[in-house]
């Protein structure tokens, strides 16, 4: 019985690091940040959070301003789907909701700057940004794991997002 019990042990804890399921980000919490006035919505709102439109919002981190040309820089949308394939697909589906929610049209939703951050610092915007908290909420309190991206790989994936 302790070596089957020496062995789950250190299994379940693995499953929930990989996971990110740490139990941080609580967001029980209704505190507000200026530029983020749209999103300031309770998760008890009637448009969820993943669907909510709040394209001023830049998220919290290092990403203040992106500049998306029109065309699309099909080089650098097949890297970030290297990278999205790799990093992020365990928990993300690039058109239906899974663990997370679907980056389909996300830029219909939100702003460059803001998917950016979620992607480069997702602990921080979990404790201070409105809507990654109601996302949060919305996706059953599991929060998105810091894959620890570089920002050319983060853009890489904002680009190839536009190809959804």
């Amino acid at each position: 019985m302790k070596t089957l019990a020496k062995f789950i042990l250190p299994v379940l804890g693995f499953l929930i690091l990989s996971c990110g399921g740490s139990g941080e980000g609580d967001s029980s919490s209704s505190s507000t940040t200026s530029g983020a006035e749209t999103s300031t919505e309770s998760p008890k709102s009637k448009v969820k959070a993943s669907e909510r439109i709040d394209l001023e919002n830049k998220g919290v981190g290092p990403v203040t301003s992106v500049t998306l040309d029109p065309e699309i820089d099909r080089k650098l949308a097949v890297e970030g789907k290297k990278v999205f394939d790799q990093m992020c697909i365990a928990c993300h589906k690039p058109d239906s909701k899974f663990i997370g929610p679907a980056p389909k049209d996300i830029l219909d939703r939100r702003s460059p700057e803001w998917v950016m951050n979620m992607i480069l610092n997702p602990e921080v915007m979990i404790k201070e940004d409105p809507l990654a908290k109601d996302l949060l909420m919305e996706f059953n309190g599991s929060p998105m794991a810091n894959q620890n991206l570089t920002e050319d790989q983060a853009r890489a994936i904002l680009e190839y997002f536009r190809t959804l």
